[in-house]
């Protein structure tokens, strides 16, 4: 048995979608559907039972099943969310005591955590302390975690692995709402026969996208693995400005428009200009796929929402 936190949200329904494909349906999803849309993301995937998180008592459910994995995907990825003992709890202490657990019984655990941790990336993207500055308290929520981690690897039994997700894109995001991707905002904006809006100098914004079917691949590998363990970047290693996904977008619907907005006040200081993972301990530890460029993403992720409305189809 496998164990999805999040199974319900973005990422968590596609490695779900991910393991279905290895023919593994005996998955527990755990999740959280006060936002009701979200059921659209379990219509298309297969799994054993689904818990709401405020049912589910990970101490008594792996001390009385046999749970091989943990993909521990659930967490609040609002990086504006300002109550900052909400984001500790939600995020740092579920996930310290799901690592917790998971070391008692032997269940390995694949959990998210994310790019926010390197703040402005002054001093590089690569794994290290040194590296890390987080700018929000979502992203501290992330680092903490990962320093607790750091501070325990010697002493683990099964097979822990953190992936720091840079900015991912793909469907199963509509739930989303603002939090979405560039490219189905940009997307939702043709169709709705308005501009594309770019921050304006958004051709000096530069992140690194990685569409989804590649961070269920690493998470997949990693799976394969469970000699493997560490906190690892996840990411393609190259940084493309926002600019580019709208140009993928204009060769797609040839009438689209470009409008450039007023940076925002609310994000000044808060905001990343530039991500560009350092994959290099990711190929280090045997992981050679390649990944999809922006361009060719975006294009598939276009037709996605052309036909299903951004659900896994």
């Amino acid at each position: 048995m496998i164990i999805v936190t999040g199974g319900a949200g973005f990422i968590g329904s596609n490695i779900v979608k991910g393991l279905n494909e290895r023919g593994i349906d005996k998955i527990i999803i755990v999740d959280n559907l006060s936002n009701a849309s979200k059921h659209k993301n379990l219509n298309k995937i297969k799994f054993y039972d689904y818990i709401d998180k405020t049912d589910f008592n990970i101490k008594e459910f792996l001390a009385n099943n046999n749970v091989k994995a943990v993909f521990h995907q659930g967490a609040s990825s609002n990086t504006m969310e300002t109550d900052g003992k909400y984001m500790m709890k939600n995020n740092y202490e579920c996930t310290k005591d799901t690592f917790n657990v998971c070391q008692k019984h032997n269940v390995r655990l694949f959990y998210a955590s994310s790019a926010s941790v390197y703040g402005n990336g002054d001093n590089g993207f690569i794994e290290e302390e040194k590296c890390e500055y987080p700018l929000n308290v979502y992203a501290f929520s992330k680092y903490q975690f990962d320093r607790y981690l750091n501070q325990h690897f010697a002493d683990i039994e099964s097979q822990v692995v953190g992936l720091r997700y840079f900015n991912v894109y793909g469907p199963q995001e509509n739930h989303k709402g603002k939090m979405a991707s560039v490219a189905f905002h940009m997307f939702n904006q043709i169709k709705n026969n308005e501009p594309m809006k770019l921050f304006e100098g958004s051709e000096n914004f530069r992140r690194d996208f990685i569409y989804v079917d590649d961070v269920v691949s690493v998470n997949m590998f990693f799976y394969d693995n469970p000699d493997k363990s560490g906190i690892f970047n996840c990411g393609t290693g190259h940084a493309e400005s926002f600019c580019e996904i709208a140009n993928a977008l204009k060769e797609k619907y040839i009438n689209a428009k470009v409008e450039y907005i007023p940076f925002p006040d609310s994000l000044k200081g808060k905001y990343q200009t530039f991500t560009e993972s350092n994959i290099t301990k990711l190929r280090n530890a045997g992981y050679d796929k390649p990944f999809t460029s922006l361009k060719s993403g975006t294009l598939k992720y276009a037709e996605i929402l052309e036909k299903s409305g951004g659900y896994i189809i």
